[in-house]
């Protein structure tokens, strides 16, 4: 037990605070000065040339015992070497610092905080630290590049960054976070990993709506972090077919001798690790382990060419991050996260005070989804429980008994005067399942039954149950022109084939219908009453997004057709890191939709509830509002095009359109005005959202060998890339 003498000590020596360091710059002055290098400088205090080119650069300080040692050496020097002609002595400037200003960041970290490392990636930019006060009872020195001002964060709970990839080097374990910022990680075991990250590295975002919540802080581990804590570098076979570790894993009891929790999915790639809240703050940290196959490359990767499983931590934390903030912080696979940013957008209840008693209780939201409504038996998929004893085990239902919108998957024969031309050209359209959400009316309560020959409303979204099939495409003027409805694929089915009876259409599908100026009569429906358009900001966060990455890449908004051409060309080897974040915001917006109908696939038996059918984000009929609008957008620029250039598609995938053409780039084809610009309500190149980029260019005699082996024709859309780097369509 240490005496009483000897603990008023240490308090008074606290109070007092550690002597100041020099400035950086006078800490690389002195080295030089004593003609010592780097490398000779870190051998003497046992550390690496890097730790002392951070210390140097004001990046991260020294922790004892080197701190001791380092500042007895500086002293030295400082006796040796005195500075000719300073503004200040280095003891002046460092108590002039020792107190931050607004925009200050920084003290010398301790055993209780952690200190900051720059990553080794060249275009990260250094950035400090700020303790939390209650871990720093004393400030001390903050250094920061002059040339380089780091600005105060939004957010002072959560300065450094929605998340940090944790890693292992020399034998120190360290975060990387985004910005550049490395901290030191003191924790031992995975239970202390948690708590450090809780109390100490200060990750997390903000929430996105005021009524929402705040992000929880991911740790992304690598391999060599697996090792350090204990968890296995890569899955059993067993293991992986789980999605999970078993209970009885050491790793898992470590956790729950501590009193943390795991959620339903156990610890597996995406695992969330977590203690009850206390009222609004909330104890929980979330783990991606990539080396579980967490950041599946079909979603986060270059599947031509895989990038993460080589990619520096630093690289990694830039990556993640810079999705993080701008997407949000990801909570499972890219398509999970853009569920997860719709309810975050819109959370379903609010905090509302009582005004009688002043207490708060929960209210609903009216502009989001907020229950688990009926379903309706047209809308669900083949597996779900209402249609058990409905329908034989593998009944093909009929478009008469089952909603089917979806993307197009057409293709046609060249006519003659088609294969006359050299080139096929194929354009697809930029976020085209986001773009088709904006501005789209879509039911937030549950389904009412209309019956007895109901008239067609266009403003109350849902299911229609309509024969279309006399919808002549070959009568529609355009602009006052006739179209070759033979050449274009109908607006009513998938595979472009022209309905031949009553079918199941959402009502963006019959709207198009009255809007080509045929007469439509439903013969019942299910319609929603409360309405609104609940995507419109999920596809403003998803467009600035995916905008604002495209621009790191060089492709701006406001280019010409050849310009954008050229910048889409340049972007491939422009960075490899910001060309896999587009990929994964593409991922986000396709996967987000499709996550509104999940389908079972083999969680459960046939005909039993699956998890997904227990959120109030399970909702078939918006998925198929906004398939059926992104489908009639593709179509109604198809027709402006056929009228006003005479010209046709020959396959469309999904959002990938094929035109013959003379020659090989989208300029060659698409129509443009006697001024030089596009035709409106045509297909228009550039980097929006809706708007088109060059697929890629094959010859027609390449299209006739494909069909000739195959025998007969096929969708050749997705089949035309020039680059596989460019990517495939949505």
């Amino acid at each position: 037990m240490p005496t009483e003498e000897e603990l008023f000590a240490a308090v008074d020596t606290l109070l007092a605070g550690e002597p100041a360091l020099p400035g950086p710059a006078e800490r690389s002055r002195l080295r030089e000065a004593a003609g010592v290098t780097q490398a000779r400088l870190a051998q003497v205090l046992q550390t690496t040339t890097q730790t002392v080119k951070n210390w140097e650069a004001g990046r991260s300080e020294p922790r004892p015992p080197r701190r001791q040692a380092y500042q007895r050496l500086l002293e030295g020097w400082a006796q040796q070497f005195p500075a000719d002609a300073a503004p200040a002595d280095a003891a002046s400037t460092a108590t002039a610092s020792a107190a931050p200003g607004p925009g200050d960041t920084a003290p010398a970290p301790t055993a209780e905080t952690p200190s900051a490392h720059p990553a080794p990636a060249p275009d990260a930019p250094p950035r400090s630290r700020t303790p939390h006060p209650e871990k720093a009872p004393h400030p001390r020195k903050s250094h920061r590049p002059a040339h380089r001002p780091t600005p105060p964060p939004a957010d002072q709970r959560f300065e450094n960054g929605p998340l940090a990839v944790i890693d292992v080097e020399d034998g120190h374990v360290l975060a990387y976070c985004v910005g550049g910022l490395v901290l030191d990680v003191p924790a031992k075991s995975l239970p202390a990993l948690i708590d450090w990250t809780l109390t100490e590295a200060r990750l997390g975002q903000p929430r996105l709506h005021r009524n929402g919540r705040d992000g929880d802080p991911l740790l992304v581990l690598t391999p060599a972090a697996l090792e350090r804590y204990g968890l296995p570098t890569a899955l059993s076979d067993e293991e992986r077919r789980a999605g999970r570790l078993p209970d009885g894993h050491k790793a898992v009891r470590q956790l729950t001798r501590a009193d943390w929790k795991l959620t339903r999915r156990g610890l597996g790639p995406w695992a969330r690790i977590y203690r009850p809240a206390e009222g609004a703050k909330r104890h929980c940290v979330q783990l991606c382990i990539p080396a579980w196959n967490a950041l599946d490359a079909r979603e986060w990767d270059d599947r031509n060419a895989p990038r993460l499983p080589s990619m520096h931590p630093a690289d990694l934390a830039r990556y993640l991050g810079a999705y993080a903030e701008r997407v949000m912080t990801p909570r499972g696979t890219a398509a999970v996260t853009g569920l997860e940013l719709m309810t975050a957008l819109h959370p379903p209840t609010r905090a509302e005070k009582d005004p009688v008693t002043g207490a708060f209780t929960r209210a609903l939201n009216e502009d989001a989804l907020t229950a688990v409504h009926d379903v309706v038996e047209c809308e669900v998929p083949d597996e779900h429980p209402l249609l058990k004893g409905r329908f034989a085990r593998h009944h093909l239902r009929t478009p008469a008994e089952m909603l089917m919108e979806e993307p197009y998957d057409w293709c046609r024969p060249l006519t003659d005067d088609e294969c006359m031309r050299q080139y096929l050209v194929a354009i697809d359209v930029n976020m085209s399942f986001a773009a088709a959400a904006n501005g789209l009316t879509v039911g937030l309560n549950g389904p009412t039954h209309l019956t007895g020959d109901p008239p067609f409303d266009p403003s109350l979204p849902g299911s229609w149950l309509v024969d279309l099939s006399h919808v002549d495409l070959s009568r529609v003027r355009v602009d006052g022109r006739p179209v070759d409805g033979g050449r274009l694929p109908s607006p009513f089915t998938p595979k472009g084939e022209r309905p031949t009876g009553p079918a199941w259409y959402a009502t963006p599908t019959v709207a198009y219908a009255v809007e080509l100026g045929f007469e439509v009569a439903p013969v019942e429906a299910y319609v929603r009453t409360r309405t609104g358009r609940y995507l419109d900001a999920w596809y403003k966060r998803l467009r600035d997004a995916y905008v604002t990455t495209m621009a790191d890449l060089g492709v701006t908004t406001g280019l010409d057709g050849a310009e954008f051409l050229d910048a889409m060309a340049r972007s491939r080897q422009s960075d490899p890191v910001m060309a896999l974040l587009v990929g994964a915001i593409k991922a986000t917006a396709k996967g987000g939709i499709g996550k509104l109908r999940q389908r079972n696939r083999g969680q459960v038996p046939y005909y039993e509830p699956w998890p997904a059918l227990e959120r109030e984000t399970w909702r078939p009929d918006i998925r198929a509002a906004v398939l059926a609008n992104q489908r009639i957008g593709l179509h109604r620029k198809l027709m402006k095009t056929a009228a006003a250039a005479d010209l046709y598609p020959v396959a469309v995938g999904t959002d990938a359109v094929v035109y013959p053409s003379p020659g090989p780039t989208p300029l060659d084809v698409l129509p443009r005005t006697p001024e030089g610009k596009p035709v409106p309500g045509t297909f228009r190149l550039g980097v929006s959202p809706g708007m088109v980029k060059h697929q890629g260019t094959r010859t027609v005699l390449w299209a006739e060998e494909q069909f000739e082996e195959q025998g007969g024709v096929f969708n050749i859309a997705n089949h035309i890339k020039t680059d596989p780097a460019a990517g495939e369509g949505e």
